[in-house]
């Protein structure tokens, strides 16, 4: 019987227009309802999961940066895993090394040092993720997201590392070329760090603490709450989700999920363009997956 369901947010929980739909919506508040914990487990930060919850009315326990940080249903920071400001500074100059924009996820926030670049791959991302969206029209949602998301913007990444108030969550590196200029990246960060590095999208990389992972994440909250994993769902879409994914006892790959990510979910939703969230819920509840 499911009694926890941790949900991905970009390209699961959300549509393509970066809203909860009614549909998820109500099948989310039903679970709860049912005493089932509900909560998402997003690589996006606090403050960039949190607007999306807050307008669909719905109040839960937050897995932010691909499991850097755990938020109880109050807000309060309850685990961390950051990233040391040296391996920071070494991961820094490898990006910068091979000339890729890259933005930084801290105890504060998210900071970026280019507002026109930090535009431009948001947009990519729509543009990718919404038939018929012209590039032109992309770039007008992505500036209206973003003005609706708070971020700091900064002159020098350097000096984050010397302010000891801030703690460095996630490191996310975007290029148009994709996996193949990514990949290699990814594999040489790893190989030099104690590090994990995923993706959310075919245009990043994702650069983590080795236990900042949605699996971990996930594994930690059901201790917590005395569930066993085979009690546990969990559903999403991308790479950065197969380490929760492999763990819980039921899980649900979207209908536009990456191909390599459906062969590990035992099962698969609808999209998430059709409430796909909403309907593998309803579904884990009448057939008590």
């Amino acid at each position: 019987m499911i009694k926890m369901i941790a949900s991905d947010m970009d390209g699961t929980l959300l549509s393509s227009h970066l809203a909860i739909s009614e549909t998820n919506k109500e099948a989310v508040l039903e679970a709860q309802a049912q005493g089932i914990e509900f909560m998402v487990a997003t690589g996006r930060a606090y403050s960039e999961a949190k607007p999306a919850l807050d307008d669909a009315g719905i109040k839960c326990c937050m897995i932010t940066g691909n499991g850097a940080q755990i938020f109880d249903e109050n807000g309060e920071a309850i685990v961390t895993f950051s990233i040391d400001k040296k391996t920071t500074k070494e991961i820094m100059t490898t990006l910068r090394e091979k000339n890729l924009y890259f933005e930084l996820m801290t105890t504060n926030g998210v900071y970026a040092e280019s507002q026109p670049q930090r535009v431009e791959n948001f947009a990519t991302l729509l543009a990718n993720q919404v038939p018929h969206l012209t590039f032109k029209m992309a770039i007008a949602m992505a500036s209206t997201h973003l003005n609706m998301l708070p971020v700091h913007y900064i002159n020098n990444y350097d000096d984050l590392l010397v302010d000891d108030s801030v703690e460095i969550l996630k490191v996310i590196a975007f290029s148009d070329e994709g996996p193949k200029l990514l990949r290699p990246i990814a594999d040489e960060l790893e190989a030099n760090g104690p590090l994990y590095v995923t993706a959310s999208f075919p245009n990043n990389i994702e650069i983590n603490h080795k236990d900042a992972q949605k699996g971990n994440a996930v594994k930690l909250m059901a201790e917590k709450r005395g569930i066993g994993l085979e009690d546990v769902m969990t559903i999403g879409d991308n790479f950065n989700d197969v380490s929760m994914l492999k763990v819980a006892g039921v899980s649900f790959a979207m209908g536009n999920a990456e191909e390599d990510v459906k062969k590990i979910a035992k099962y698969e939703a609808d999209t998430n363009m059709n409430h796909g969230v909403g309907k593998a819920i309803l579904r884990a509840i009448s057939e008590n997956l």
